[in-house]
Formats: structure tokens, C-alpha cells, sequence
């Protein structure tokens, strides 16, 4: 796909994320990872819903501005996900208000901050870890998220949002999205005692859509 195209595919879900109100004001941003290393990704103070294809920030592979506005001061939390996870593509991070508000409560945990609720849960998002408070733009949280080995492709900032990666835009999309999802579904339910999937049902899903889930890495290892 051409530069102009991705950038104006950058644009169109951005645009498509604020308007739905999954990220308020000018926060959340996305990147892109080219051919050459280098990425596109969203300039600070930029609204995901204004975004103008010309003015994305286009990065070298070191993170050299090379054309367009001041790019994300996110970008750490991108690279560190981008150095560890090696087949994403594609970066969305939102301050989506269920996801946000999921990552307060005292019973989440920091390895699957999400149960098992619905197959496209595990299916798009995978697990999803959960990582401490860091001040936005902390270089500290480049160290949180590599201390993850690249095992999450969906991961929780505590009081921040969601950073998930895919194999594409759309897929990162996605992710994020049913992520949300997912977490106003824990919010709804929670303390009702819902009926979640069982390990067999996950199996099933692991073992007929080929899912990449860390729990079940887990349990490799315990048989070896």
C-alpha cells in the first residue's frame, strides 16, 4: 500500500475511533510500521478525529522525525511494543473509558487483566496484561512493556488506556475495540457471578483458530 494510502487509512479509523467516542479531546494516537523500519504515526496534541493525512509524522527506524508535526510524546510505549512483539504492524492506544476504568479495580490481574468472556475476545485481543501507573510519556513504561518479552499483543496502562498491536491497522482496531467491549462487559457483570468460559471452551478456540495466548504457553512449560 502506497504512503498516501496508509496515511489516509490512518485518518479514516482515527476519525472512525473519535467519533464513536472510544478516545475524548486529542488523546489516543496510532503508528504504522513501513517497509523500511521507519513509521507513520499520529503528532501530539493531534484529535484522532482531525487528523490531516499530510501533517502525520513520518519516522526513520532510529525515531528520527523526518517530515509532518512533532509526532506522539507515546512514542516509547510504541517502540518497546514494536521491539518485542516482532509481527505487529500496527499501533492503537486510546483512553477508552471502559478499559480505563477496568484498570482501577483491586481485583484485576496484571497477567490476564480480562476472564475469558467471549470467544472474539480471545480471538482478536488475546490476553491482555496489565502494567503500573507511569506518567504519559514516562520512558519507564518502554521498560514495563518490554518486561512483558512480547507475550501480550493487547496491554493495559493502570488510569491510562489500552496499547494494542496487530498485523494491521485493521486488526489493531479491532482488538482494541473488543477490548473495550470486553471491559464494559466485565463492569456490567461484575459481582453477578456470569458464567465465563470454561478451559475447555478455550482450548477449543486455542486449538482451532490457532490462538497465541500466554496462559497457554504457560502450561506448556509446565509439561515440560
Amino acid at each position: 500500500m502506497s504512503d498516501t494510502r496508509l496515511r489516509e487509512e490512518i485518518c479514516r479509523y482515527g476519525r472512525s475511533l473519535f467519533e464513536r467516542g472510544l478516545t475524548p479531546g486529542s488523546s489516543g494516537n496510532i503508528s504504522l510500521r513501513l517497509e523500511d523500519g521507519g513509521w507513520l504515526v499520529t503528532p501530539t496534541n493531534a484529535s484522532l478525529g482531525f487528523l490531516d493525512p499530510a501533517r502525520i509524522s513520518r519516522l526513520d527506524a532510529e525515531g528520527r522525525l523526518l517530515s509532518g508535526d512533532k509526532p506522539t510524546k507515546e512514542i516509547p510505549l510504541h517502540t518497546a511494543l514494536y521491539e518485542t512483539r516482532g509481527s505487529a504492524r500496527a499501533i492503537v492506544h486510546l483512553h477508552s473509558t471502559h478499559a480505563v476504568a477496568l484498570t482501577m479495580l483491586p481485583e484485576i490481574d496484571p497477567r490476564a487483566a480480562l476472564p475469558p468472556m467471549t470467544p472474539y475476545y480471545l480471538m482478536r485481543a488475546g490476553e491482555t496484561a496489565l502494567v503500573p501507573y507511569f506518567r504519559p510519556g514516562d520512558p519507564a513504561v518502554a521498560d514495563a512493556i518490554r518486561g512483558l518479552a512480547g507475550r501480550y499483543s493487547s496491554v493495559l496502562l493502570a488510569n491510562h488506556g489500552p496499547v494494542v498491536a496487530g498485523d494491521s491497522l485493521e486488526a489493531a482496531v479491532f482488538a482494541t475495540e473488543e477490548l473495550e467491549e470486553t471491559a464494559k462487559l466485565y463492569l456490567l457483570l461484575r459481582n453477578l457471578n456470569p458464567r465465563f468460559l470454561s478451559p475447555a471452551q478455550v482450548a477449543d478456540l486455542v486449538n482451532t483458530f490457532d490462538l497465541d495466548l500466554p496462559s497457554h504457553h504457560e502450561h506448556d512449560h509446565d509439561h515440560d
